[in-house]
């Protein structure tokens, strides 16, 4: 069980994580809204611009996910099961949710998972979502 103080601390950090990911994502808005496009300019300029706008996608869309995680972590933190592995049920140590607030599973469990995780990952077709060992979803074509 978690005390009070512990609470605000894990709170503090998740609502400054959250206005950080909703301030780049007005940021990210901007940037594709007020993207000009030049007609005439070389083909490899034009190239460059495509893929510096397909990365800004890619991690404003990595960022979304990781919103999703926060708002549920902070649901968790709310009815007082953040600290409660989703897998045994036994406790997350407050010192492993400082390190990492959208955990949901306590360090045993995600140890046991990454294992999993090794063993299958050469068994993987191209182009397949999974869990990356920070617990964010990664399809394969990206590592």
């Amino acid at each position: 069980m978690l005390k009070d103080t512990e609470k605000g601390k894990l709170r503090e950090a998740l609502e400054a994580e959250k206005g950080r990911l909703l301030q780049a994502a007005h940021d990210g808005l901007a940037f594709s809204m007020n993207r000009e496009r030049n007609i005439g300019r070389d083909s490899i300029d034009e190239s460059m611009e495509e893929e510096i706008f397909s990365t800004e996608l890619r991690l404003r869309d990595r960022e979304k996910f990781l919103l999703g995680k926060i708002v549920g972590a902070l649901e968790r933190l709310d009815a007082g099961t953040i600290d409660e592995c989703e897998s045994c049920a036994e406790a997350i140590s407050f010192k492993r949710l400082l390190a990492r607030p959208v955990t949901t599973l306590c360090i045993d469990c995600k140890e046991e998972r990454e294992k999993e995780e090794l063993s299958q990952g050469s068994s993987q077709s191209p182009g397949a979502v999974r869990e990356d060992l920070s617990g964010d979803e990664i399809s394969s074509a990206e590592e």
